[in-house]
């Protein structure tokens, strides 16, 4: 159930030093081949990390070996000398693999990196590089699950997932349990497949499955620097499937990870399904969707066991989508609380005693639809991003 079950690859995870913790903080993904596709996406924010930037120019290379990633410091919003330090890690990591694995013959532009944590600091480097080659030491077949170990930062579990086709298979790890906003979570995704797949084909995948899976979870409505989903492919099966079918195990392990992050949401203590239908395009039950779930009012009164559903038509009402204000129902977990605009059932009949809550939204607009992911805001969210830096 990880980045390691398709053939070809081996990971690895780490303690480097740079949580003060001393909990593991460096992992290592290596694909053995022997192909070697790569597909990439990444935050939509304008401030874009050191380690972003110079993954998105190695994916656009069409080529990648290796992904180092760390937790314990962002390396986000450090200027050139910030770049400086992801080229450096990338020219260590290919130098070190090529010397105990001559075949692989990397270069710097072969190896993703990746960072995640406090944005504004610099990163160690006297540790992380002698913390990539401890990674190294360490690589194997079985090294998946220290590996997503080993990029948690407020996450309480390490996030992994597996989608089978019919003779290759998709892995994944992820970490995420805050800023989870679309395009995307404050997160890193790294995916692997031993199917035969060009660029192409693993980056038109990876944009259909992100665009409904990850793009669509909305924790607090924060974006983050350092987002990044990558896609790997080895080929080691020797089996090439449909875009169709390559799209389809993509989006299933995609849509696991998401969920995993939306339920492991700081604070959280409800995970909340928002369904919009009857819209006039997908765009609007998308637009629609994404304002209730970010409406600390709704995300409070959720918190509270309170089915406001006042809150939620007027966070619908916040919109530009096409629907009329006296033609919109809500239903939350199944009880029509509101019809045409105005209240049906008794609110009192809706239990909210448990975890998972369904909001439906119907806007009797169209025949479009779309789900979006939230959670609600508890007093734990607040204390742990007020305490994060500390």
């Amino acid at each position: 159930m990880t980045v390691t079950t398709p053939r070809g690859f081996r990971a690895a995870g780490v303690a480097a030093g740079l949580k003060t913790s001393g909990a593991a903080d460096l992992a290592l993904v290596v694909n053995d081949g022997p192909d070697a596709g790569i597909a990439g996406v990444f935050t939509a924010n304008r401030v874009k990390a050191a380690p972003v930037l110079w993954t998105q120019q190695v994916v656009r290379g069409g080529v990648v070996r290796a992904v180092v990633l760390n937790s314990g410091g962002a390396n986000a919003c450090t200027g050139p000398a910030g770049f400086q330090d992801t080229h450096a890690t990338a020219e260590h990591t290919a130098a070190a693999l090529t010397s105990v694995s001559p075949r692989l013959m990397l270069g710097a532009g072969e190896v993703a990196v990746c960072s995640t944590g406090l944005i504004g600091e610099r990163l160690p480097m006297q540790k992380l590089l002698p913390g990539v080659r401890s990674a190294i030491r360490g690589l194997g077949r079985d090294g998946g699950t220290a590996a997503a170990e080993a990029i948690m930062t407020t996450d309480t579990r390490p996030k992994t997932t597996v989608a089978r086709g019919s003779g290759w298979t998709v892995g994944g790890m992820a970490k995420g349990a805050g800023m989870l906003a679309p395009a995307m979570a404050t997160m890193l995704c790294v995916l692997t497949t031993d199917a035969v797949a060009g660029p192409e084909a693993l980056d038109a995948a990876l944009r259909a499955a992100t665009g409904v899976t990850f793009d669509r979870i909305d924790s607090d409505g924060c974006m983050s620097t350092n987002d990044t989903v990558l896609l790997l492919s080895s080929g080691a099966s020797g089996v090439e499937p449909t875009p169709a079918e390559l799209t389809a195990a993509v989006t299933a392990a995609c849509h696991d990870l998401a969920q995993q992050l939306i339920a492991d949401a700081e604070g959280a203590t409800k995970q909340i399904a928002i369904d919009v239908v009857g819209a006039a395009t997908e765009a609007d039950a998308v637009e629609v969707g994404r304002s209730v779930a970010r409406n600390n009012l709704v995300k409070t009164a959720l918190f509270g066991n309170d089915p406001n559903w006042g809150r939620i038509l007027a966070a619908v009402g916040t919109t530009a989508a096409a629907f009329e204000p006296d033609g919109v129902d809500v239903a939350v977990n199944g009880i029509w609380v509101c019809r045409s605009g105005a209240a049906a059932e008794d609110r009192a009949k809706v239990d909210l005693s448990g975890r998972d809550v369904t909001i439906r939204i119907d806007l009797h607009a169209g025949s479009s639809a779309a789900t979006i992911w939230t959670n609600d805001l508890s007093h734990a969210y607040v204390h742990e991003n007020s305490a994060y830096s500390s």
